[in-house]
């Protein structure tokens, strides 16, 4: 039973520290996630900054692995050097290590009052101090966690049991490293581990040797998450943590044989005994930085050997036939279903847009830039084509139905534009900063997507068939969009009013959105306008004709 409730307070104080750590990761991301992003991008010039980017990030979001993540993504946008992102991962390394001695510094007994001064700031109104105020919670939390896990470990000061199994590990050290390894990466957090680490050696039933060779493995273990993250992204992202992993588990490789010697020399030193968990992981990663810096541009050519270039996807047209110029009838029809495809590019486009806002996750917008490129050639080539078209001259039911297919896919690209410009944009600010919509505005901005999807597919059934009945619905559904839209924002304005507080840190990314949606809508309606035209049934002016006074 005594040992049941010991591993009960075991488990309980890791899962503290890693709540603590996740609450500082949010915090932080919430009050300064855009400027550390952008810190994290311009600080990337030459190895030095690079270097002490990665450091200091890692320690504002107590994660290596949201630094690596994070780098990954401007590697995938080409805003980094390969061999730069390298090394801001070396940083990020020691960054690990150095946020490890800080906490092991013995100021646990500041945790309450860390706690008090964050949920005061949690009270306030700005995001930025809420987001500071989970940022201090999750400090407390870690460092209450790991006056926990002091009290949990005691006990087995006198455990036969532990002792038999540090010994069974002492004379096994590939097989504590294996396992400090899976550990670190079941637990997403090498930090966690050094922490246990550091916690077991405090019972002295650990010996200096063994303490190095776990040490090593929750450094070989805090690379495979970002790895495992990345495998569905690109190639340049999957190069990034690959290379990361490389690195560690060359210095480990190495280390290995010599961690006696290490622990030799650490004892030699004037350092405190009961710090050698958190001393020999800053050493190791200064040590590995140091080594490995040089070649970091080794490790990028290595990396891109390894993992091949992305396949390209065919971004040209398929269907607009040059052969086809002689029979205006194909060719307009070749046109059509070339046009249509730039239609399902912009639905995708809506799509992923909306998952990311639904999910509060950055992924689905990966591949809106390649995809809006995508619609801003096709429509191009279509112009030329039908232009060609256009030479030997075209009666009039041809000449019509070019001009409708061209004016379609114009409206269509400026739908990418408003996508990838307008909303893609605010919904990354509403990521960025940890900002939420209250459950009103964001099921109005949920509701407005998915009307704005249906009316999409509605048009490209309208342009393919031209029929007259649903041209006339996707007009009149124009009057509900812009009654919806009217009322989201009266809605909006009366929260405010109310004071809601997630209303007034979201107003303009709400209004923005509106905005964007409704003239999406407005290009989607267009592809009706020649149908109805034709019929007689549309009026130039939405004016009312009144009677001139006398």
């Amino acid at each position: 039973m005594q040992s049941t409730i010991v591993i009960i307070n075991l488990l309980g104080a890791v899962a503290l520290l890693l709540f603590g750590l996740a609450q500082v990761k949010d915090g932080v991301t919430r009050a300064f996630g855009t400027r550390l992003r952008s810190g994290l991008a311009t600080g990337t010039k030459s190895g030095f900054r690079s270097f002490l980017s990665g450091l200091l990030a890692t320690v504002a979001l107590q994660s290596s692995t949201a630094t690596a993540l994070t780098v990954a993504s401007f590697a995938e946008r080409d805003l980094i050097r390969p061999r730069m992102a390298q090394v801001v991962l070396l940083g990020a390394n020691v960054g690990t290590a150095v946020t490890a001695w800080l906490v092991a510094t013995g100021i646990e007994w500041l945790s309450p009052l860390i706690i008090l001064i964050g949920i005061v700031l949690l009270k306030g109104r700005s995001s930025a101090r809420q987001g500071a105020g989970t940022a201090l919670i999750g400090v407390g939390l870690m460092l209450l966690s790991l006056h926990l896990l002091g009290l949990a470990t005691e006990p087995l000061r006198q455990s036969p049991a532990l002792a038999a199994f540090i010994g069974l590990l002492d004379n096994a050290w590939p097989v504590a490293l294996i396992l400090s390894a899976a550990l670190a990466f079941v637990s997403s957090s090498s930090l966690a581990v050094v922490v246990l680490i550091l916690s077991l050696a405090s019972t002295g039933i650990v010996s200096t040797g063994l303490i190095v060779v776990l040490i090593l493995g929750a450094n070989l273990g805090g690379a495979i998450p970002p790895l495992v993250a990345t495998l569905s992204g690109p190639a340049t992202a999957r190069r990034i943590t690959l290379g990361n992993l490389i690195v560690r588990a060359t210095g480990c490789t190495i280390a290995l044989p010599l961690a006696g010697f290490g622990a030799e020399a650490m004892q030699a030193l004037p350092l405190s005994p009961e710090k050698l968990p958190v001393d020999a992981h800053l050493a190791f990663n200064i040590l590995l930085a140091l080594i490995a810096w040089p070649f970091s541009g080794l490790v990028s050519r290595l990396t891109t050997r390894l993992i091949a270039d992305d396949p390209q996807p065919d971004s040209g047209p398929r269907f607009l036939d040059p052969q086809a110029l002689d029979n205006p009838v194909m060719a307009l029809a070749n046109a059509t279903r070339e046009v249509l495809g730039v239609g399902d590019a912009v639905e995708r486009m809506l799509i992923r847009t909306e998952n990311a806002f639904k999910n509060n996750d950055l992924a689905p917008l990966a591949e809106i830039a390649a995809l809006e490129k995508r619609v801003d050639n096709l429509q191009q080539e279509v112009k030329i084509y039908l232009s060609k078209l256009g030479r030997d001259g075209l009666d009039g039911e041809n000449a019509r139905r070019s001009i409708a297919i061209i004016d379609y896919a114009i409206n269509l690209e400026h739908i990418g534009d408003i996508i990838e410009k307008g909303i893609c944009d605010q919904v990354r600010k509403k990521i960025a900063n940890g900002l939420k919509f209250s459950d009103d505005g964001y099921e109005e901005l949920r509701n407005f997507f998915n009307l704005t999807i249906d009316n999409l597919r509605t048009a490209q059934t309208i342009f393919q068939t031209g029929d007259f009945n649903l041209a006339r619905h996707l007009m009149e559904i124009k009057v509900d969009v812009r009654r919806m839209e009217k009322r989201s924002a009266e809605r909006h304005l009366e929260r405010l009013r109310d004071g809601r507080m997630e209303s007034l840190q979201t107003s303009s990314l709400h209004l923005d959105m509106l905005r964007d949606l409704k003239r999406i809508n407005a290009h989607i309606v267009s592809v009706a306008h020649p149908i109805l035209d034709d019929s007689g049934v549309l009026v130039e002016s939405r004016l009312r004709h009144a009677e001139p006074q006398a």
